[in-house]
């Protein structure tokens, strides 16, 4: 979804500030394709990163807003880095990154960060013969 609301748009700001300060370059900012979409999607010389940002403003009880990202979002982010790599011909590495931030609503500060490196991998099959493409398909690891 299209990010509209302030602590949104300061979640993904801050996650993608997070990103440039460890070295990568944020090349995407809300990247759609038909309903998919992903956050953020950098890069650095040998990786691609899919980044879904949870940004909310406040933690409820023992819940970081990074565990918010369920199967279903995995699955749908592993689909759209798919069709990103296949539509931009992309040969580098991929990573699934979930970066989690609580905005304080009344000073709009940062008050948590947390950068989940390499959260869920898909696995890789080849497509059979007799398919379509001879392209890597990616699934998620069971």
């Amino acid at each position: 979804m299209f990010v509209t609301d302030p602590i949104g748009i300061k979640g993904e700001e801050e996650a993608a500030s997070m990103l440039s300060k460890k070295g990568y370059k944020v090349i995407e900012h809300n990247w759609r394709l038909g309903h998919w979409e992903i956050d953020l999607i950098a890069e650095n010389k040998k990786e691609i990163v899919f980044v879904e940002v949870k940004a909310r403003t406040t933690m409820f009880g023992d819940i970081r807003p990074e565990e918010y990202v369920d199967e279903n979002k995995k699955r749908r982010m592993i689909t759209a880095g798919n069709a990103y790599m296949r539509y931009n011909r992309s040969t580098k590495s991929l990573r699934f990154d979930i970066i989690g931030i609580v905005v304080d609503p009344e000073t709009m500060k940062v008050t948590y960060r947390s950068h989940l490196e390499n959260a869920f991998q898909p696995t890789a099959r080849v497509a059979t013969r007799g398919s379509h493409s001879p392209s890597l398909v990616w699934n998620r690891r069971k």
